[in-house]
């Protein structure tokens, strides 16, 4: 007889085994099979730094720090050594030009300006003795070349006689002779006086071009002596305010010594320094701008000092409107210099994630607000505040500008 065999139920360990290994599952499906391929983060948002992009006028600049100068400044040195016996003005005076400042003592000088003097006086004297001679000299002569024209005048009538004479043998041929033989010593004599007096005229030209020129020449010698002299009278060059004037009575000062100098406070320039790194990319005219008492104020270089000191160079700046009027001298001011012209571009806010990325890409938070992921971007240039954006990211679009070390290399970011 057959006997019917019933079904063994499954134990209940069994049963809560399968359901616990089905949620186990059930998981890592849920977590990770969904996501395959693909590697989160969860990210607190309050450690966050986020910048929306926007399209918004741009330009590139870099700050730098400059010193306020007077826009010029002359040296004051000494044109000749001497004793200090006088200052007359004191140090950071205002002066005006030609002011006496400092008055200096020289005996040297003094000795050989007298000397100088008493040469030119001798040398003056002899020049006029010597043009009494040579005037003279040439009416000696003229007075021969007179008395030689009467006597020749003279014989002439003689001859003129003797040659009717001798045609009547009144006179003998000796005689006849002899009144020509003089009258023709005469004419040759006549034009040898000629020729000494044409001479003589050019010598005395001649000579007295020299020595006009030689009492020229004292003249400009005593001159420069006495200009030597005004100089031990230091006057200011410029009108301006004096500094750096460190002497005292009786000091010596040597010639060329750097005695003070005159500040033109009639305007001013910043002296500024730059980072050798952009070098290449200043030049004349640049413009730069600065706040000064809530009020803006525009430069432009005006000059560029090419050598580099310590990785930086300096330039110096002039203002485009009327300075500050309050603006003091050696005062500290930072300056925004353009490196070139204002124009629309996409923005991003300068952050952290640069130094993680390099530029190369950042995190863009979706519309939920609740997940950020990666994407890939181009940034050109840069100013302090900004990056310019030139490609991956739109107008309206949250990156997450912070920096990204904690991150590592996750695809997704959970914002919690």
């Amino acid at each position: 007889m057959d006997r019917k065999i019933e079904k063994k139920k499954w134990p209940i360990q069994y049963l809560l085994l399968i359901a616990g290994g089905i949620a186990i599952a059930g998981f890592i499906w849920s977590n990770g099979g969904k996501n395959a391929g693909a590697s989160r983060l969860n990210v607190k948002t309050e450690r966050l730094l986020l910048d929306t992009v926007e399209r918004a006028p741009f330009q590139v600049f870099i700050p730098i720090n400059g010193a306020i100068q007077p826009i010029k400044t002359v040296f004051l040195d000494a044109v000749e050594g001497g004793r200090l016996e006088e200052i007359l003005i004191e140090d950071g005076s205002v002066v005006q030009k030609g002011q006496p400042i400092l008055r200096l003592s020289n005996d040297e000088l003094q000795r050989s300006y007298i000397n100088q003097e008493a040469s030119l006086i001798a040398q003056i004297n002899q020049i006029r003795n010597l043009s009494i001679v040579m005037e003279q000299q040439s009416l000696n002569l003229r007075e021969q070349a007179l008395n030689n024209s009467y006597r020749l005048t003279q014989v002439k009538r003689t001859m003129d006689r003797n040659d009717d004479l001798i045609k009547d043998d009144v006179i003998s041929q000796v005689d006849w002779e002899q009144s020509k033989d003089e009258f023709d010593y005469l004419v040759q004599r006549k034009e040898m006086l000629r020729l000494t007096l044409e001479k003589d005229s050019l010598s005395n030209v001649v000579q007295q071009e020299q020595m006009t020129a030689t009492v020229d020449l004292m003249r400009r010698n005593l001159e420069y002596a006495q200009k030597s002299i005004d100089n031990l009278t230091v006057k200011a060059p410029v009108s301006g305010q004096l500094s750096s004037l460190d002497t005292e009575i009786g000091q010596l000062i040597n010639r060329g010594e750097r005695i003070a100098q005159i500040d033109d406070l009639s305007n001013y320039k910043v002296r500024a320094r730059i980072d050798e790194f952009y070098i290449s990319r200043i030049f004349r005219g640049l413009e730069g701008s600065f706040t000064f008492d809530k009020k803006d104020y525009k430069l432009r270089i005006q000059k560029i000092y090419p050598e580099v000191l310590n990785g930086s160079f300096e330039v110096d700046m002039v203002f485009m409107s009327e300075p500050p009027s309050n603006i003091k001298r050696g005062q500290t001011i930072s300056i925004k210099l353009a490196l070139g012209n204002e124009s629309e571009a996409l923005l991003l806010a300068r952050g952290g994630f640069y130094q993680s990325t390099g530029g190369n890409w950042v995190y863009v938070v979706d519309g939920s607000g609740e997940t950020a992921f990666k994407r890939e971007i181009r940034i050109g240039n840069h100013n302090p505040n900004y990056y310019e954006i030139l490609e991956g990211l739109q107008p309206g679009d949250v990156v997450i500008t912070s920096g990204y070390d904690n991150f590592g290399d996750k695809d997704e970011l959970v914002l919690k």
